[in-house]
């Protein structure tokens, strides 16, 4: 475990003490009322995670609002009103630390992977990433500041690179993408709908789906996924804002995200 992993641990226990004693000073109804904005592939998770949040530590009320990671940050440079911002990237956080809205610097504290999904009933026939340079497949993708958007760049690249694969992949990839969806969330949904081929989403997005299938991309050409959090400077709720990305990344946090399919960092 890094040291740096070791001293998140150590400052949970006295974060969520603090959380707890501020609790009867927020509200009259004695809870602390934390707003967090995250990524929307982290829905399903922090819904689990609030659950356990909550009943571990009494005293709180979490509020989460999903998003794309880009689409949330404009937000809380607008002045939104987030306590704390749970990011698929580490790029977003970053862009709110260097603007000087972070109350200390941008904590890790989970990875993911990517893959390819088809609907179901595959009616394409697509079997390999590289199919998706085939005439006529219909991709769906996330606009251009979305982070799976990156993402999905950075292995199509890495597949145009690799034996076997058609000269001009990644150009013929691009010419398939037929729609730009708000979110990660969204794209899924699409292909649900049968109105797509394939996509490329996070692992977790493609699990939590009975409607889509993945496609495994080779994993010389996956790329790392770093989910990244900040608290707001804005937020009049820091301590419990740290407080529970001190228990995010933690063991009952990373415990809650492990059943969802999300990865440890090293």
């Amino acid at each position: 475990m890094s040291p740096r992993r070791l001293a998140i641990l150590a400052v949970i226990a006295t974060l969520v003490t603090a959380c707890s004693g501020a609790a009867g000073r927020s509200s009259d109804s004695g809870r602390v009322a934390l707003t967090v904005y995250a990524a929307s592939s982290l829905k399903g998770a922090l819904g689990a995670a609030r659950t356990a949040y909550e009943a571990a530590v009494p005293g709180v009320a979490l509020t989460i609002a999903t998003d794309a990671s880009s689409t949330l940050r404009t937000q809380i440079e607008q002045g939104a009103p987030a306590d704390l911002f749970l990011s698929a990237d580490q790029s977003n956080p970053k862009k709110l630390v260097d603007a000087g809205l972070t109350d200390g610097p941008a904590v890790d504290f989970a990875g993911n992977r990517l893959v390819l999904i088809v609907p179901t009933a595959n009616r394409a026939g697509i079997s390999t990433p590289a199919d998706l340079a085939r005439p006529g497949v219909k991709i769906v993708a996330a606009g251009a500041d979305v982070p799976i958007t990156t993402y999905a760049a950075q292995v199509v690249a890495s597949l145009a690179a690799l034996p076997g694969y058609p000269a001009g992949f990644a150009a013929a990839y691009d010419a398939n993408v037929v729609s730009k969806e708000d979110n990660v969330k969204a794209v899924v949904a699409k292909l649900e709908l049968g109105e797509g081929d394939a996509a490329i989403v996070y692992v977790t997005d493609a699990r939590a789906s009975s409607r889509v299938r993945p496609v495994e991309i080779p994993a010389t050409a996956d790329v790392p996924v770093t989910y990244a959090a900040v608290v707001v400077k804005a937020s009049t709720q820091g301590a419990a804002a740290r407080a529970f990305m001190a228990w995010l990344a933690g063991p009952d946090g990373q415990a809650v995200l492990a059943t969802f399919g999300f990865l440890p960092l090293p």
